[in-house]
């Protein structure tokens, strides 16, 4: 079964392409974090997410799974009604619905750039994400809540990593909020996969922050890892962090 997961959720990264995986940060990083109220396998949120992760803006994942009691009804009280994504910028007091309209908001407020080709055809972008959430319809977005943790989890990953989309389901059925630490692709050695790089001696030299980070504390990149200051501890795989969080928080 962990096979089948795993095959459906790379048929969402490769109906996607490219997007959600390469990364040109953004000319201004926001001083306080950006949160998001989101759904993992909602079509309109994963183009946000996707956005994040292309100007590599990390943003603190507040999951609104369908019959949540933590985050859905915080929204409601807060912006009258329990539509995703919206996002919440405290560095501006801007609060919004929409998916395209904070993806405009992000690349002019962030990417100070114009908005690139692709996000001015909205509705094509939010066609294909349509397509790929149907790979992952089986998987249940209802809230099966968990321990809230003290501090939030970080995770280090990028949008359509098929790795990680997994371990960002089972966060969001949990309600646990956590931050994406993004580790979009930038260079050429970004995209080969760690044991290929390994095998050919081949060192990361991304210019991605994150991704230094992890190089210089474990000495590899590899998509997912996560840190847990909860109990100090960091896990790589997404099978073992999937285990790790049914045992602490579920």
């Amino acid at each position: 079964m962990a096979n089948l997961g795993f095959a459906g959720s790379m048929i969402s990264t490769l109906v996607r392409g490219t997007a959600g995986i390469n990364t040109a940060p953004a000319e201004l990083k926001p001083a306080i974090m950006l949160q998001l109220y989101d759904i993992e396998n909602c079509p309109y949120c994963r183009l946000v997410r996707e956005t994040l992760t292309e100007l590599n803006l990390d943003v603190e994942i507040l999951p609104c799974p369908k019959n949540g009691t933590r985050y859905r009804q915080d929204l409601i009280g807060r912006a009258g009604k329990a539509q995703f994504p919206y996002l919440v910028d405290p560095n501006t007091d801007v609060e919004m619905y929409e998916s395209l309209d904070i993806v405009a908001y992000l690349y002019e407020t962030y990417g100070q750039k114009p908005l690139p080709l692709k996000w001015r055809a909205g509705g094509l972008q939010v066609f294909g994400s349509m397509l790929a959430s149907a790979p992952r319809a089986a998987r249940s977005m209802q809230a099966k809540t968990g321990r809230m943790p003290e501090s939030s989890l970080e995770l280090y990953s990028f949008e359509s990593s098929p790795y990680a989309r997994p371990v960002r389901e089972l966060l969001c059925r949990m309600e646990i909020p956590y931050i994406v630490r993004n580790c979009g692709r930038s260079e050429l050695t970004d995209w080969l996969l760690p044991p290929i790089r390994e095998a050919l001696n081949i060192s990361p030299d991304s210019s991605i922050d994150n991704r230094q980070y992890l190089l210089e504390t474990f000495g590899k990149v590899s998509i997912p890892f996560l840190y847990d200051p909860n109990s100090d501890s960091g896990l790589f795989e997404s099978e073992d962090i999937q285990q790790y969080l049914l045992q602490e928080y579920g």
